[in-house]
Parts: C-alpha cells; structure tokens; sequence
C-alpha cells in the first residue's frame, strides 16, 4: 500500500473511533456501503474525491485534515 493512501486510511479509521462510530454507523453517514468503509482502513481500496468528502462530513471533519502532512 502506498504511504499516502496509509496515511489517508489510518486518519479514517482514528477520526472514526475518536467519534465513536462502528464502521456500519460511519457508512450510513456516509452513504456508503460498510465494506467500502473497511476495505478504506485497511488500504485495500482508495477512496475518490465524492467518497472522502462524504466521510470526512460523516466524520466532521475537515477534508483536506486527511492530507496534512502527506
């Protein structure tokens, strides 16, 4: 996996449990199936711009807060 789409997936994943939110509550938020959601933390698949940004309003978050430091 690449180092900035571990970086991207490790802050997913940090921003969801620091908002204490199951990986299937983060996807209903998102509007995004669970899967999509877990196979994201695990590096296994980039997220596009439309998915990120739907995360990252699930999460609260700002979206460009996913590549500080990248």
């Amino acid at each position: 996996m690449k180092t900035a789409t571990r970086k991207v997936a490790s802050r997913i994943k940090q921003n969801r449990i620091e908002a204490e939110l199951t990986q299937q509550e983060l996807a209903d938020f998102a509007g995004v199936d669970r899967k999509t959601i877990n196979r994201i933390e695990n590096g296994h698949f980039s997220p596009n711009i439309e998915t990120l940004l739907r995360i990252s309003v699930a999460l609260g978050v700002k979206p460009e807060s996913m590549f500080v430091g990248i």
